[in-house]
């Protein structure tokens, strides 16, 4: 295909689906212990969360470097490709950022390079990923393929509940939610991500948490978003439960159901369950 799709490892779309839709990956990295993993290496992600329940000492994450991405982009470009490169939201990390440095690196070649900043993340930025890839399949050029993940963006309505807001405020990643520090301990989050993390409503119990998710879906009907997604972390049972919620509100499987790996749930740590959509015209 003349237009090639890469993204970062911060989508979390099931391993079939990368492989369905072509999509080139660049890994970000976790540090712990002195030592730099790659996020996509790490493929264990019980035995992951179970060593970050220790918050005494909390792994770091960075972005790929200008060096990652170009080992992706030259090879793409040398076989004639356009390319159409999605990422994590700037608000939260440098991905895109050392992304629009790689392509400017590629010189003379940098015009066949649309670097996106998702402003978003997981399931969001997997959802533009699989409106990028219709668009691919449809025969479209890198800028109608850029549109159209900026459509699925536009649209996109997307959140999450987390156990508690330890691990953002560690990871400095907190944004809106700082001023609800005071009473972490009582409250369950409801949170999005629009550039950076942003707060929605507090609830006092994981029961609420999920009922207010769960209404958020019925609004996501409303708004003709019927491509819905569920993601979790090391919460199978809660996510199966919004999936059943989810097939009663719309009628349909979800496009994915996913679990979160290690560089976002460093950060926002065990216990998070997120749904949201985007029209599923946009995806077919």
């Amino acid at each position: 295909m003349p237009v090639a799709l890469v993204s970062d490892t911060c989508h979390y779309l099931p391993r079939e689906l990368v492989e369905r839709n072509a999509i080139h990956q660049v890994s970000l990295y976790v540090h712990h212990d002195g030592e730099a993993d790659r996020e996509s290496s790490i493929t264990d992600l019980g035995a992951y969360y179970r060593r970050l329940a220790d918050l005494s000492s909390l792994p770091t994450t960075s972005q790929p470097s200008i060096g990652d991405f170009l080992e992706v982009y030259e090879p793409l470009i040398e076989s004639g490709h356009e390319i159409v490169s999605i990422h994590l939201s700037g608000g939260i990390s440098g991905t895109a950022r050392s992304a629009m440095q790689a392509r400017e690196a590629l010189g003379d070649n940098a015009s066949k390079v649309h670097v996106i900043d998702s402003r978003t993340a997981c399931g969001g930025e997997a959802l533009m990923l699989l409106a990028a890839a219709s668009a691919i399949r449809a025969g479209r050029d890198g800028a109608a393929v850029a549109a159209q993940a900026q459509q699925a963006r536009d649209a996109l309505k997307l959140w999450f509940a987390v156990d508690t807001l330890e691990y953002l405020r560690r990871g400095g990643r907190i944004g809106g939610a700082q001023a609800w520090m005071g009473n972490a301990l009582q409250i369950k989050p409801i949170l999005t991500v629009e550039s950076e993390i942003t707060p929605i409503e507090r609830v006092r119990t994981s029961k609420k948490a999920f009922e207010k998710l769960a209404g958020l879906l019925e609004e996501c009907k409303r708004l003709g978003n019927d491509g819905w997604v569920v993601q979790h972390i090391q919460a199978p049972e809660q996510a199966a439960a919004m999936v059943e919620r989810g097939r009663q509100i719309f009628g349909t499987e979800p496009v994915i159901v996913a679990e979160l790996g290690p560089v976002i749930g460093t950060h926002v740590g065990p216990g998070l369950l997120g749904t949201g959509g985007v029209p599923r015209s946009l995806l077919e």
